[in-house]
């Protein structure tokens, strides 16, 4: 049973624990299957354009063991995609529950950005 501070979200037929954000708490129970459905319970279809974001961010986070900062991503999309996607607004676009660093980070099965509330 879900409470305020565990929620449990179905993936092929598997329980999976979150927090009561949807955060994983087990970051070893990550799959893309857990990305879409999680992307599923907050109504966002994931494009080719998000899978390179969470890519990126769990490729960063394995590289550097911290999420990645705006910045950063700004700075990798801009050279990925151009100047008009490559930016914190269109990554906002992508990701309208918290942004990258937010939702992001929860579709990409990581931990909340520290100082998060």
């Amino acid at each position: 049973m879900s409470s305020p501070l565990r929620k449990i979200i179905l993936v092929n037929g598997k329980e999976i624990e979150t927090d009561g954000e949807g955060y994983l708490k087990n970051l070893q129970d990550w799959s893309e299957d857990f990305a879409l459905a999680k992307a599923e319970e907050e109504h966002l279809e994931l494009t080719e354009e998000h899978w390179e974001v969470i890519r990126y961010l769990r490729d960063y986070y394995h590289e550097h063991r911290v999420q990645a900062q705006v910045r950063a991503m700004i700075q990798h999309f801009k050279q990925r995609w151009g100047p008009l996607r490559g930016n914190n607004h269109y990554l906002h676009e992508l990701f309208p529950i918290g942004g990258p660093q937010k939702q992001g980070n929860r579709l990409a099965g990581l931990l909340r950005t520290k100082g998060e509330h």
